[in-house]
């Protein structure tokens, strides 16, 4: 007997299908889900998902994007341009408005990603949202692949390793009391690869930077950043036009750019397929505060 080998559209096929199962459990279990939104690759792949789980019934989940004000431009205006495609509510909670009125003070270096937890926090409880569904992969880092696809947070929004439930046979459990809430990451099994090829399958549209293209950049600790408002040259930091690209899109203050040449999807793929990186590790300067940088933060409440 001669077994088949599975292609890599037999996984895509498959991930997709464990994708769609996980969103309709969060539909059926639920009664206020969100699907957590930036305009990133991840997050776009997710709401992909979401519009075919339900498919010809409009999606039943709002949108959630907890806006830190140093986003691209061209990530905004892809978001609020899906949105409007979509036809869909949009929910920003806004890092820059708890700056403004005193309820968070910015970091010494710049940098707002770790400035998030209170605003999704503040988020989830004023909406009553008791399911959120976000775009984290376990691939992506190591305190993500401790995590379950159904993980509970509780009241307070923090992650406790130890209540993490086993998930065996596809099996999901979404039990929470009074004021905890379930983060749900559908595609926690897929790579970077993945997302990529299924873009390709699917010809879903990303935003720019995501492909090469030429920009102003500076070295800093090791990386290729952007200067803008969330980011002054230093005297001694020499700005550089480079032919580069985005592996991943979120707060300019700590998002490095990769030099590339990569300008097409099928170039993207051929360029992820060699890298030894992922793209957090090679391009997000907020992962690299401590070891533990990301788990710190997912206790604290972070997504």
């Amino acid at each position: 007997m001669t077994l088949a080998v599975p292609t890599r559209l037999d996984v895509l096929a498959r991930l997709e299908s464990e994708a769609i199962h996980i969103i309709r459990e969060v539909a059926g279990e639920f009664d206020r889900p969100v699907i957590l939104f930036s305009g990133g690759k991840d997050s776009t792949v997710l709401l992909h998902l979401a519009a075919k789980a339900f498919w010809p019934a409009p999606l039943p989940f709002p949108l959630l994007h907890v806006d830190t004000g140093h986003n691209f431009p061209e990530v905004i205006e892809f978001r609020d341009r899906t949105v409007a495609r979509y036809g869909l509510r949009l929910i920003v909670a806004s890092v820059q408005e708890y700056i403004d009125d005193g309820r968070l003070a910015e970091r010494p270096d710049g940098t707002r990603n770790p400035l998030q937890t209170v605003p999704l926090l503040d988020a989830i409880s004023a909406h009553r949202f008791d399911a959120v569904l976000g775009g984290g992969r376990r691939d992506e880092e190591r305190a993500r692949a401790k995590e379950r696809i159904f993980s509970l947070r509780h009241a307070f929004g923090r992650w406790e390793p130890r209540r993490q439930r086993p998930e065996l046979w596809d099996l999901y459990n979404g039990r929470h009391r009074p004021g905890e809430h379930v983060r749900v990451f559908p595609l926690s099994n897929w790579t970077e690869l993945d997302v990529w090829r299924y873009i390709a399958r699917e010809r879903i549209e990303l935003p720019s930077i995501y492909y090469a293209h030429r920009r102003r950049v500076v070295r800093r600790n090791g990386m290729w950043l952007t200067p803008g408002p969330w980011l002054v040259p230093a005297p001694d930091e020499e700005v550089v036009e480079l032919m580069v690209r985005f592996r991943t899109v979120g707060d300019g203050s700590c998002t490095g750019a990769v030099e590339s040449e990569a300008t097409d999807i099928e170039s993207v793929i051929a360029e992820v397929s060699a890298s030894r990186l992922t793209e957090r590790g090679a391009t997000r300067a907020d992962d690299r505060l401590s070891t533990a940088a990301m788990e710190d933060r997912k206790r604290e409440g972070y997504f």
